[in-house]
């Protein structure tokens, strides 16, 4: 398909630059046969009894690092860890850099180029790794926001809790999986006694979800990869969950690829441990997810393509144009739609 068919207007003022206090206060648009204009606090009284909620508990790492090649400043998102104090990372201004090159970011916190790959892409080696790596991330490091929420230097001390989400519990993440930020325990005890389970993968979210698709066709695009985690009693209980008539719910974009990626032919969902890359756009037949809980996205993001292989373009369209008319607050700290596919009924 043409990247063009998944473009759309959006108000720069409707872009969210702090989530809306308490969280579960966020809006929530149903997008089913009809639209329905609700708010989070309601998820127990739109799901099911027997309905299971699948949440990603990766934590949001402080990833993004400034630093001094030489006399030069240098701005660093670090994206994925591939071992023995080595990281992938996106280097803004990166064809500046080379392999042999040093960047300093701190007393005792250094790293060489050790390859260059393409658009900014590198492999950072840090000088200290496991734990004195992640003490020094901590104290050097800040909250790598999506580059549409705009921060003055320094950023906000509020990000490095408002960007993790209730379920956050292992390091990995260098995004949030911004439809968990909207959960309380509130809201958490309210599906408890709605008869609503819930439980929790991982899926380490990587800086490329936000690259740009610079491809012309949807075809053309490579989708970045992540590192997820299903462990066999979550796969136990997601697959008994829908055996005994349940939906499975997945609770973000993230949360969703995961358990496709986990899923076979016929939906049953096996334990996993590794990579995926899995790339969906109109047309992908979805496997193991009923409903999906999610964000606002970019105009001609991978997100959005996502969402109008569920739901269907057109409807997901109509969709974000009534938001837009109805000032629904867009992106990672913004309001959210909870969507049913096109052949189902809420």
């Amino acid at each position: 398909m043409r990247v063009d068919d998944f473009d759309f207007e959006l108000p720069r003022q409707l872009i969210a630059d702090h989530p809306i206090e308490p969280r579960d206060a966020a809006r929530l648009l149903v997008i089913g046969p009809a639209l329905a204009d609700r708010a989070i606090r309601d998820l127990p009284l739109l799901l099911r009894p027997g309905d299971l909620l699948v949440c990603n508990d990766t934590r949001v790492i402080p990833a993004r690092l400034v630093g001094m090649r030489g006399a030069a400043r240098v701005e660093v998102t670090l994206h994925r860890d591939v071992g023995g104090g080595a990281w992938r990372a996106f280097v803004k201004g990166g064809k500046r850099v080379k392999p042999g090159d040093t960047i300093a970011f701190g007393e005792g916190f250094a790293a060489a180029v050790a390859a260059k790959h393409a658009e900014g892409d590198v492999t950072l080696r840090f000088d200290v790794e496991g734990e004195e790596f992640r003490a020094r991330l901590a104290r050097f490091g800040s909250m790598p926001l999506p580059p549409y929420i705009k921060r003055p230097a320094g950023g906000d001390a509020r990000d490095y809790a408002d960007y993790q989400t209730m379920f956050a519990a292992k390091d990995g993440a260098v995004a949030a999986p911004t439809a968990g930020l909207h959960f309380t325990e509130r809201l958490a005890a309210a599906l408890d006694a709605a008869g609503i389970a819930r439980l929790t993968a991982t899926l380490h979210v990587g800086a490329g979800t936000f690259l740009p698709v610079k491809a012309a066709d949807t075809a053309d695009h490579r989708m970045h990869s992540e590192t997820g985690f299903i462990d066999v009693a979550a796969a136990e209980r997601i697959n008994a969950a829908r055996a005994s008539g349940g939906r499975i719910v997945a609770v973000g974009t993230t949360s969703l690829r995961l358990l496709e990626s986990a899923a076979d032919e016929s939906g049953l969902v096996a334990p996993f441990a590794g990579e995926t890359a899995l790339f969906i756009t109109p047309g992908y037949r979805f496997r193991a997810v009923d409903l999906l809980l999610t964000n606002f996205h970019l105009p001609r993001s991978t997100l959005f393509m996502l969402v109008a292989a569920f739901a269907g373009l057109e409807r997901m369209k109509a969709a974000y144009a009534h938001a837009i008319d109805a000032g629904y607050r867009f992106f990672s700290y913004g309001d959210a739609c909870l969507l049913f596919p096109g052949d189902r009924r809420p």
